[in-house]
Formats: C-alpha cells, sequence, structure tokens
C-alpha cells in the first residue's frame, strides 16, 4: 500500500514554480497527468488514477495543505520502434488534487490494484447528541 505522507505548505509552491518553468513557450514540459476521478461517497472523499503497468513503489502520494499531489514515473522499454501511432505516456507524471474540507487526512488509505491507484479520504461525521 503506498504511503501517504503530508508536507509543509513550501515544498508545493516550489513544484509549482518547476512546472511553471518547464511549460514556457521555448520549453515543452515532459511532465504529464495521467486520467483522473475525483468524486465523493457517502463515507470518503475518492481519487482514483488510470495508470497500468507499475508497482506500489513508484507512487510518492503526499498532501501539502489540503492538496493531494501524486507523483511518479511510468518507465518505458528501451527498444527501437516506429510508432504507428502513440498514446500510451511514459516518464514523469504528477497530479494535484484540492481536498475539501471535512476530510480525515491521517486515516486516509491508497491502494494500488489492476492499474488503478485509489486513495480514500473518509469524511468527518460530527458526532450526533443522544436525546434521553
Amino acid at each position: 500500500m503506498p504511503t501517504i505522507i503530508r508536507r509543509p505548505f513550501s515544498n508545493i509552491v516550489e513544484t509549482r514554480k518547476e512546472i511553471l518553468s518547464s511549460t514556457t513557450w521555448h520549453v515543452h514540459s515532459s511532465i504529464w497527468s495521467p486520467p483522473t476521478d475525483v468524486y465523493e461517497t457517502e463515507d470518503n472523499f475518492v481519487t482514483k488514477v488510470e495508470v497500468a503497468g507499475m508497482s506500489e513503489a513508484d507512487f510518492a502520494v503526499s498532501v501539502e495543505e489540503q492538496i493531494l499531489i501524486i507523483r511518479g514515473q511510468r518507465p518505458d522499454v528501451n527498444e527501437r520502434r516506429a510508432y504507428h501511432q502513440m498514446e500510451i505516456r511514459f516518464g514523469k507524471f504528477e497530479i494535484a488534487v484540492s481536498l475539501p474540507g471535512g476530510v480525515d487526512l491521517d486515516k486516509a488509505v491508497a491502494e494500488y490494484k489492476e492499474g488503478f491507484l485509489t486513495i480514500l479520504f473518509p469524511k468527518i461525521r460530527a458526532k450526533q447528541i443522544e436525546v434521553e
């Protein structure tokens, strides 16, 4: 199971600066973003990333000031090929998802299974007061 790490806000600011500087019109960024679904269920806030061909150790998952950051690198096979169609991305990727208030960051769980990385953040429920 991938480990989720909480980091201070300064790291995300530096990451954003790196991405912005690498995506100017002079330089084409090599960082890509895999297809990602973000949704809620009754009990959880869920982020699901489609990225096949990896293992749990290939992901770095962190939370920085209510922003979920998922980084990784999908390796490519080093062989000579003549592509007729190329849609599968390889190399470094990064995803940033803003987390809502009311989720328990300390009880988040992540699982990589059948090509999907799924991260669940349990919703914090207000304790119901019993009336006697």
